[in-house]
């Protein structure tokens, strides 16, 4: 992949005001980024106010940057079998898709969520009862990525069975598609660290739900080994996976065009700006 292709980007805070993103992410010289589109840690939020929303829209516009991605926050469990946490995660999915249509933000990322030791099945009824609620009550252009988990214990979506599983139950299907965690899914299983590992791996992908659902990648390295089950991401070739890994998945056709966007750690070893100073040339 040529480097001045590359969509490549980082979560950046929306500290200030929800514009500023912007702001931050052009000073990092990212093509993506992703935001939460408030307060992730709390149940409670404020509406967007129509200037908010316009000054974003506006930034964006201008920055040239494309796609922004938002986030759920970390407190919805979309699997849970608690009456009163899946009705407030339900409340905050369709409050998200809502949000995202008024930023035109055209893609929202959610964790599948666990099912707290009640079974796969509670869970999948769950999570499909939730995205058919949210997108029927939710009517714009917002796609909703769901994202592979690393397969911690009680956790939904490790495997692309389970995602088509779900995706296959959804009634808006046009709206739904799929991020790819590189670290969620090296843990999950799923080998990364060389050319014949990704091609293996994404003919997986295509097989069981097609390519043509790919939207976005997290490309995170994993502090666990192959199969370890380990949600830990590690800065880019510091990891299990590796330069060999990333470079492949970086050159891979079938990803060219996706955006890709770091959730890697910041600490005295590198930061955001050196994570994508490494992807870039091994791009």
């Amino acid at each position: 992949m040529c480097e001045q292709n590359l969509k490549l980007g980082v979560h950046v805070s929306i500290s200030g005001s929800i514009d500023m993103a912007v702001d931050r992410a052009v000073e990092r010289n990212c093509t993506t980024f992703q935001i939460f589109t408030r307060n992730p840690r709390g149940w409670k939020f404020k509406q967007l106010s129509n200037d908010e929303a316009k000054n974003f829209i506006d930034k964006l516009a201008t920055s040239g940057i494309d796609p922004a991605v938002a986030h759920m926050p970390y407190l919805p469990n979309l699997a849970s079998p608690k009456k009163s946490v899946y009705a407030v995660s339900l409340k905050t999915l369709i409050a998200e898709l809502d949000r995202c249509g008024r930023l035109e933000i055209p893609y929202l990322v959610t964790h599948l969520g666990s099912h707290l030791g009640r079974g796969m099945e509670v869970g999948f009824e769950r999570i499909i009862d939730a995205c058919n609620v949210a997108l029927s009550k939710v009517k714009n252009n917002v796609m909703l990525l769901l994202e592979n988990t690393a397969g911690t214990k009680n956790s939904m979506g490790s495997s692309f069975e389970d995602i088509r599983r779900i995706i296959g139950n959804i009634g808006a299907r046009e709206r739904v598609g799929v991020c790819f965690d590189t670290c969620h899914g090296f843990a999950a299983g799923y080998d990364l660290r060389n050319a014949e590992a990704v091609q293996k791996t994404l003919e997986a992908f295509d097989k069981v739900l097609g390519l043509r659902l790919l939207k976005a990648i997290h490309i995170n390295d994993s502090k666990g080994k192959l199969g370890s089950h380990a949600d830990r991401h590690e800065h880019i070739g510091m990891g299990f996976i590796g330069d060999e890994g990333f470079r492949a998945i970086l050159h891979h056709q079938s990803l060219k065009d996706l955006p890709f966007i770091l959730e890697t750690p910041i600490d005295n070893r590198r930061d955001d700006r050196g994570n994508l100073r490494k992807v870039r040339g091994l791009a």
